[in-house]
């Protein structure tokens, strides 16, 4: 049996590699999507006081900080206690609405565009965001424009665009001010505008992708996501769903907080990236999806007239529960117009501008479960406190983790699609990676591992013999 390693794996946030396994005949037999950086904030946190929390948990990434600051703010309210006024529970959801547009915007046009605009068999030199400047110069200013859109948003309320500390336990720590709240309804028309024309042109170009649509990660599987009681897509607070490949719902009203009944977390040998899965399917067999596509497959609708047009031709279109995880790609693109369009809703209404943005207690619980829609999935912030309010244990269930079990399954299918023994196409192996960029990874957030961690040391001559390998188990 020989291999064909990736090394690393190119365009994603943080650092990874993919190892094709093939047998004698030279057709592949396995892959395995290999994390292998890991950062360990689960531990860095342990004796930390918890207002501290949020502002810590944000550094986590520099990509999507504000999902973890939201999430994590939500751990400490629960802590507390305390009820978040009605202002500051909106603004966090107009703050979080805006870091998914900054984020997808990342994923879709900087990071995926280039293979579907240039061709995934395309020169990789000219393969990047530079080639679709050259190439396509306004689908180029539109990604840039939109993530300077989330950002800017971000950095009004946040005080800046990356680390912001804005979000606190018990609300937020300034109410929004009317120059604020203006400057930032004047640039959704033309953040609108150039969401939709993106859209248009990646519906004008789907029949080019057909292939790839039918390999890229396309198989049956559960959806999770959070939604409203109205049935509408949920990012900042709601009541977990779970639906299968045909809609059926096996987890419906589910409370975030009992999220321990209803996953479990494996932990590979090959990987520092944790594989979450449905208990009541069991390991491996409970394989779910999160972010953008499952949140498509869980809702009834969005809940703005816009992106609910776009979500009816997406199912008119791929059908009600579309399993492939190329259309990560449509649905994150139709997420940024929801968002968008969420964010001028939220800031509409005069009551944005009220005063009463932080609730103040002492500690009341030694234990507390946050939860929020991150770009990438439905994101778990789990803190267990002393009576003093010092951090003792942390848990992070991190969207990329939700997912990993997918990614895994999806390179193995892609790559048993596209290697053919001897015959390997560098227009191949970048498929095999592009099939990553769909679920649009965050590395750095997502390696907390929890349990035996997979770590040896190999000791060696000069001439490369081993002479002694130590592990973490002792041997």
């Amino acid at each position: 049996m020989s291999e064909i390693i990736i090394e690393p794996v190119t365009r994603i946030e943080g650092h990874a590699k993919i190892t094709i396994f093939l047998d004698d005949a030279g057709e592949v037999r396995d892959a395995h999507f290999h994390v292998t950086q890991v950062r360990g904030f689960e531990r860095i946190a342990q004796g930390r006081p918890v207002h501290e929390m949020p502002s810590l948990m944000a550094r986590i990434c520099g990509i999507c900080p504000v999902s973890h600051l939201v999430a994590s703010a939500k751990a400490c309210d629960e802590v507390l206690g305390v009820s978040v006024p009605p202002v500051a529970v909106r603004l966090r959801r107009v703050i979080n609405l805006a870091q998914i547009v900054q984020s997808h915007a990342l994923s879709f046009f900087h990071l995926s565009s280039p293979d579907l605009l240039l061709g995934f068999d395309s020169d990789p030199a000219a393969r990047n965001i530079t080639g679709v400047a050259e190439h396509a110069p306004e689908l180029a200013r539109d990604g840039i424009a939109l993530r300077k859109f989330g950002q800017q948003i971000i950095e009004r309320l946040g005080g800046k665009r990356v680390h912001p500390a804005w979000v606190v336990p018990g609300g937020v720590s300034a109410p929004l001010q009317p120059d604020q709240r203006d400057a930032i309804l004047a640039t959704i028309p033309d953040a609108r505008a150039r969401a939709i024309r993106a859209l248009n042109w990646f519906k004008a170009n789907l029949a080019d992708w057909a292939e790839e649509a039918a390999r890229f990660g396309s198989f049956p599987s559960l959806y999770m996501g959070l939604v409203h009681e109205t049935g509408n897509a949920a990012y900042s607070d709601g009541e977990l769903r779970i639906v299968d490949q045909r809609g059926k719902r096996l987890l419906d009203g589910g409370d975030p907080k009992r999220y321990e009944e209803y996953f479990g977390e494996s932990v590979e040998p090959w990987s520092y990236l944790k594989s979450t899965y449905y208990k009541p399917m069991g390991y491996p067999e409970g394989i779910y999806r999160v972010g953008p596509l499952a949140r498509l497959n869980v809702v009834d609708q969005l809940g703005t007239e816009a992106a609910d047009q776009e979500l009816a031709e997406y199912r008119a279109r791929l059908g009600r529960y579309p399993n492939s995880s190329f259309h990560y790609h449509w649905a994150r693109l139709i997420e940024i117009v929801h968002c968008i369009d969420m964010v001028e809703e939220l800031l509409a209404d005069p009551d944005i501008l009220g005063s009463d943005v932080r609730a103040r207690a002492a500690i009341n619980r030694t234990e507390g479960v946050g939860v929020s829609e991150a770009p990438r999935g439905t994101l778990f912030h789990h803190y267990k406190v002393d009576q003093d309010g010092i951090v003792q244990w942390v848990n992070l269930v991190i969207a990329t983790g939700h997912n990993n079990l997918a990614m895994n399954r999806s390179v193995a299918q892609v790559a048993k699609h596209y290697v053919k023994g001897a015959d390997v196409r560098e227009g191949a192996l970048n498929r095999v990676e592009a099939v990553i960029r769909t679920y649009d990874p965050c590395l750095s957030c997502s390696t907390h591992a929890v349990g035996q961690m997979p770590m040896e040391v190999d000791i060696v001559d000069p001439d490369g013999a081993v002479v002694r390998r130590l592990s973490r188990d002792g041997g």
